[in-house]
């Protein structure tokens, strides 16, 4: 065979390995961590909305912790919306880049009273029409908003574990959504980045992770190189 010439049936036995080691990762994951929910708390898609989108560049703690007083205050778009984005700004600051959250929540919020009645749309071409929402949140929104699973939910667990894992070689959050739509069945897609998130947090962690303590260490290309070492 020549030298720049693809062994096909190689690449396709490959492929079908990682795909087998995948399942057995996910097959882990699934005994370590039985009870996948959502960080987030809120009552209703708006009050999960307006959550995903404070959760940017913050813990869900804390953003629990902000909105557990701001839907008592704010129980309804119409509120957020006819609301100076000051005060809103004063509520969420806790959050971190506290002035574009609170004009994409309060921009969000008019946009629902105002082109949708009140309520927030349940389709992923109309919510990624609404400020501060993007398909990550937009995923995040059908899945436990409206129970519709359209992809995959991309965070910085999702991307970092993703990758240590080998299950993709992108970067861009919607490429990584494609790789893992490919990988792994739909059936699998809305628990996924719950099993991500949990080893992420718990192991797999930035920008150490614990392999020594991993229970998929044997099945992660990642670990075999093991941990970086500190700085000197």
């Amino acid at each position: 065979m020549d030298a720049g010439k693809i062994d096909t049936k190689k690449a396709r036995a490959a492929g079908k390995a990682d795909a087998r080691r995948a399942l057995a990762v996910l097959a882990a994951f699934k005994r370590l961590y039985p009870d996948p929910r959502h960080y987030l708390k809120f009552e209703s898609p708006f009050q999960l909305l307006v959550a995903t989108i404070l959760s940017a560049q913050c813990t869900d703690e804390k953003v629990n912790e902000v909105t557990s007083g701001l839907f008592k205050e704010y129980p309804r778009p119409e509120d957020l919306a006819g609301e100076a984005v000051e005060a809103i700004e004063r509520a969420v600051r806790p959050t971190g880049f506290y002035r574009n959250k609170a004009k994409a929540i309060k921009g969000a919020s008019a946009a629902i009273v105002e082109r949708f009645g009140g309520s927030v749309p349940d389709t992923m071409d109309e919510l990624l029409t609404l400020p501060g929402i993007a398909r990550k949140s937009a995923n995040a929104i059908l899945q436990h908003g409206f129970g519709k699973v359209e992809g995959v939910v991309v965070d910085t667990h999702v991307i970092r574990v993703a990758g240590r894992l080998g299950w993709t070689a992108n970067t861009d959050p919607g490429k990584i959504e494609q790789d893992l739509m490919r990988l792994f069945e739909r059936n699998e897609w809305l628990r996924l980045p719950f099993y991500l998130k949990s080893h992420g947090r718990a192991v797999c962690k930035a920008p150490v992770p614990k392999c020594g303590d991993c229970a998929v260490a044997a099945l992660c290309p990642s670990a075999l190189i093991g941990p970086p070492k500190a700085p000197r």
